[in-house]
């Protein structure tokens, strides 16, 4: 019974020298280890020692020289270090999202870690589907969407001969699922991505192979053409002066005769 009773007067004191708020991104289903950030705190005599989560419920206590009590709702979920304090939160899951916070009872009470935790799912999958491709001569038009489970973007890009541009700039927003959704040009290529503090998904689509112009397919060529002009005028070149030389040969050859 007096152990409950310091954890619920620990509850209620506030401490002095609070330390900054860590923030930890945890994917759903993982375990995450925290660690006492103010460790010299703990190194003399002190009374009591836990750690809590929303300020309200305490996941562990320990006497001084005693054993750590769990609370009944963490027995077995977590894992608690006697030699550094420190607590492993396991199979976590989005009703564990919130703040731990770790304090010492001496002759003060000190609030020696806090976390604010953040457990994400896996983000689903991203999609990139190409609606419509429109080409002339000199340009390409293309209307893409970029899509996940609850959100999807559209964006459209046009390509001449020399660069692609994608109108408005890159296209992102919020998902319901608190994920980025974002669509944009990058080295040639059209780029969906889906991702969120703990987990990532990417579709992507090369220009050249939904235009038939994308830019550099010029340079390459005007590359070619000029060298095949060179090579032809230098083989004109040369049979000119072959020629040349040849009638200066024969007609010198007349003349001695």
């Amino acid at each position: 019974m007096s152990i409950f009773l310091i954890l619920g007067l620990l509850v209620c004191i506030e401490s002095p020298g609070s330390s900054a708020v860590s923030r930890v991104f945890v994917l759903k289903g993982e375990d995450v280890r925290l660690e006492v950030q103010k460790p010299d705190l703990l190194r003399g005599d002190f009374f009591f020692f836990s750690w809590t989560f929303k300020s309200e419920n305490t996941v562990v206590g320990l006497p001084y020289n005693g054993e750590p009590n769990f609370y009944k709702n963490y027995t077995g979920r977590v894992d608690f270090s006697t030699e550094d304090y420190s607590l492993r939160l396991k199979n976590l899951q989005e009703a564990d999202s919130g703040v731990y916070t770790a304090q010492v009872i001496g002759g003060k009470t000190h609030r020696v870690a806090e976390y604010n935790v953040t457990v994400q799912e896996r983000v689903s999958p991203a999609v990139l589907t190409v609606g419509s491709v429109s080409s002339s001569s000199d340009s390409c038009n293309l209307t893409v969407t970029c899509s996940a489970q609850d959100s999807s973007i559209s964006s459209s890009v046009t390509c001449d001969n020399q660069t692609c541009s994608q109108e408005g700039g890159e296209r992102s927003e919020v998902t319901s699922s608190d994920a980025s959704l974002n669509v944009y040009l990058s080295s040639g290529s059209i780029i969906c991505n889906h991702s969120n503090q703990v987990s990532r998904s990417e579709d992507m689509k090369k220009i050249e192979h939904l235009c038939p112009r994308v830019p550099g397919s010029e340079r390459v060529s005007g590359i070619s053409v000029c060298l095949v002009k060179t090579v032809l005028l230098s083989v004109g070149l040369i049979i000119m002066v072959s020629a040349v030389i040849s009638v200066h040969l024969l007609d010198r050859r007349r003349k001695q005769e």
